[in-house]
């Protein structure tokens, strides 16, 4: 057997799998195609590239990928551990600085000593895998030549769905006459407020504050469904044939579910008033930080596919945002993943051939810190292979408990399903509480988070 373990993949999953086996001595070939060549929604060469969001979604343990990061900070994840030190402000959520982030989690894996990043493309895994351990944790933009030779290696004949992200602004070209800052409910007036004390308290706190607001009443918000439900969206090939995931669901496709869809979805209202009325708004768009200056914000919940022209016609019309400056037009792009259900066992190992690992996005797991987790899994089940040569027998396997969130995911992509979709972190995957059920969610949330926690450990 080889002397090294190989990824292919360059992403969340691959560069947390690269760390866990070099931190246990054994040397790592990383390949990446970047720079040589990008796929259609990475623009940069570093490492560990986040294109859809900057949000790893809450840290709260009541919310399971909230859980799912504190498990993975207890089984000393580094990419958990950079987006702690890189996080920018975002309420109760876990949100990076996408470039810092990315740059330290570069230097991390290209200083490491026994990490070997290779830029170069795979299209052939199976030489590769004859007398080594490969993991391939390509993500949801594997490259053509390499989805096909995995079509072939896994005798799938679809591996795709689609997926959408949203655009992002200048803070400086937001209209703040209209916009103000605030978490929703933290913003609201107190009933024991005057107007006087609620406005000089919000002008107080606007600086510890995670999103920027932007109040729509009902004439606007129905004027900007209009425009939206008409406006044209980019032509893809094969689109009317495609799957999308609803967790990214293009706005446009949104809209078309009925009038009131956005209001009772990202731009619902509850939990805030509009400093100009200290009344509730009929609509509310959210944009949350990007970036460690604050300097740009995200459009939360407006991944699309609408033409770059569309989306700066369309957008501007929300009242804060007629002179919007675009730093970058949301897209929409095809994301690739396996029939893992009937291809993978617990450890994200392929049935079919014991030398090879899947892990991220690619396997049914979705979202980032789901696809940290799943190439923590495959990287310590590497090892384990490694380690007896690889000859792995069950008994050898690293296998956590389905009471845990990384468990459960792990055993939800592998367990047979005829109606597999991708999946995110969330409780409904985890086995009840034993006894009386709890009514109070909360409540029942953590006492999930805690029986996760005592059960944190390796077989």
């Amino acid at each position: 057997m080889k002397d090294y373990i190989t990824i292919i993949g360059g992403g969340l999953a691959g560069t947390e799998a690269a760390y866990q086996i070099a931190k246990r001595g054994i040397h790592v070939k990383l390949y990446e195609m970047k720079p040589i060549k990008f796929s259609p929604a990475h623009s940069n060469k570093n490492l560990a590239e986040i294109v859809c969001s900057n949000s790893f979604k809450s840290n709260l343990l009541t919310n399971a990928c909230g859980l799912l990061k504190e498990e993975l900070r207890r089984l000393d994840s580094l990419l958990i551990k950079i987006a702690d030190e890189t996080s920018v402000p975002a309420g109760q959520a876990l949100a990076v600085d996408r470039d810092i982030f990315s740059r330290k989690v570069t230097k991390a894996i290209e200083e490491n000593e026994n990490i070997e990043v290779i830029h170069e493309e795979i299209t052939d895994i199976e030489k590769m895998a004859e007398d080594g351990i490969v993991i391939i944790a390509t993500g949801p933009l594997t490259s053509d030549g390499l989805a096909k030779h995995i079509q072939k290696l896994t005798s799938q004949d679809k591996l795709y769905f689609y997926d959408a992200a949203a655009p992002i602004i200048h803070k400086d070209s937001i209209n703040f006459d209209i916009a103000f800052y605030g978490d929703r409910y933290q913003q609201e007036k107190k009933k024991e407020e005057t107007i006087e004390e609620w406005k000089k308290r919000l002008e107080e706190e606007q600086e510890t504050q995670s999103y920027i607001n932007l109040p729509m009443n009902q004439e606007e918000y129905e004027n900007f469904i209009k425009e939206l439900i008409n406006a044209e969206v980019v032509t893809l090939h094969d689109f009317e044939k495609r799957e999308i995931f609803e967790g990214c669901m293009p706005i446009e496709i949104m809209v078309k579910r009925g009038i009131d869809t956005l209001r009772f979805g990202p731009l619902k209202p509850v939990g805030f008033d509009d400093p100009r009325t200290g009344r509730r708004p009929y609509a509310v768009v959210q944009l949350r930080q990007d970036d460690k200056q604050g300097s740009m914000y995200n459009m939360v919940g407006f991944q699309t596919n609408l033409k770059f022209g569309e989306q700066k016609r369309v957008f501007s019309m929300i009242p804060g945002l007629e002179n919007a400056e675009f730093v970058k037009y949301g897209v929409m792009h095809r994301n690739t993943y396996i029939n893992s259900t009937e291809l993978l066992d617990e450890t994200y190992n392929l049935k079919s051939n014991h030398n090879i690992y899947f892990a991220g996005q690619i396997t049914g797991v979705e979202g980032y810190v789901e696809s940290i987790s799943s190439g923590m899994v495959a990287g310590l089940n590497a090892v384990a292979q490694y380690k007896v040569f690889g000859n792995i027998k069950q008994k050898d396997k690293i296998i956590f408990s389905e009471y845990t969130v990384i468990g459960s995911l792990a055993k939800y992509i592998s367990t047979p399903n005829t109606k597999f979709q991708p999946m995110n972190a969330n409780f409904g995957i985890l086995p009840e509480l034993e006894g009386k059920k709890i009514k109070d969610k909360k409540e029942r949330y953590t006492k999930l988070a805690e029986r996760s926690l005592e059960n944190l450990k390796l077989n």
